[in-house]
């Protein structure tokens, strides 16, 4: 298969290709619990997710247009964050803030200046992978752009401590196979960043580059999980359903009632 903008994220793309965010659906992050029977339910198309974003998603999905120069098509999609004259309702003006700030910074823009939106695709670990970098630099490195909430904001879990933003959305799974998938499709093994963008009320700004070792350590997790995701997209072995995710709650089914205990779970 084939992959273009225009189908990179189709149901048979999906279905054929395996991603970072398919791979984070089925084993999830720090923040977010995974769910194998959501991940499948999405890929077979019985799982739509609801398109309808809060006022934070939205803005940062705003910057990601505007870097990827899609921001036309955005508007077009999202009429509902537009005024009668057509600028920005006052809620998504943060978006327009965001961007000016990173505009200011000729270092955040110069590595947002590579080749915008670069599909590549490779085997890896006994599948296809497909990833879509958002400014590549051929020959020197790769860069993605993520907004998020405080650049500087620790996230703490009992089992491992306080980590970083990265650690808890998954970036650093992001970048290993972004670099490994990169490395097989040129034979160069590239550096990757994060340029960072906060939506507080001072937008802060970062050029995060990720440590190798960070990487390596990932891309050994994304190898060790590959062949039992493969099984489940197969149907060779049966999913386990998280029990908290939407699609949990809205296909739940109930047999009996449940201690009192249950309700915080596993601590």
């Amino acid at each position: 298969m084939i992959l273009t903008a225009d189908n990179y994220y189709s149901q048979e793309a999906n279905k054929h290709y395996l991603s970072v965010s398919q791979y984070k659906d089925f084993q999830g992050t720090y923040g977010k619990v995974g769910c194998e029977e959501y991940a499948l339910a999405k890929i077979d198309g019985s799982w739509v997710e609801d398109m309808e974003e809060s006022d934070a998603l939205m803005v940062g999905s705003y910057v990601d247009a505007y870097f990827e120069g899609t921001i036309e098509d955005f508007k077009r999609q999202h009429p509902c964050i537009l005024k009668k004259d057509k600028t920005l309702m006052a809620k998504y003006e943060k978006a327009n803030q965001m961007i000016e700030r990173c505009e200011r910074d000729k270092k955040f823009m110069q590595m947002m200046s590579g080749e915008k939106q670069v599909i590549m695709t490779a085997y890896l670990f006994g599948a296809d992978w497909k990833i879509k970098i958002d400014s590549y630099h051929a020959g020197r490195c790769i860069v993605d752009l993520k907004t998020c909430q405080s650049i500087r904001k620790e996230f703490y879990h009992a089992d491992i401590g306080h980590i970083n933003f990265l650690a808890e959305w998954g970036y650093y799974i992001q970048g290993a196979v972004y670099q490994e998938v990169v490395r097989i499709n040129t034979g160069v093994k590239l550096p990757f960043y994060i340029a960072a963008v906060s939506k507080e009320k001072v937008t802060d700004i970062e050029i995060i580059q990720c440590e190798q070792s960070l990487l390596d350590e990932a891309l050994i997790e994304v190898e060790r999980n590959t062949p039992y995701i493969l099984q489940l997209k197969s149907g060779e072995i049966e999913p386990i359903r998280c029990g908290g995710c939407d699609y949990c709650k809205f296909t739940k089914v109930l047999t009996g009632p449940i201690w009192s205990s249950e309700l915080l779970g596993e601590v």
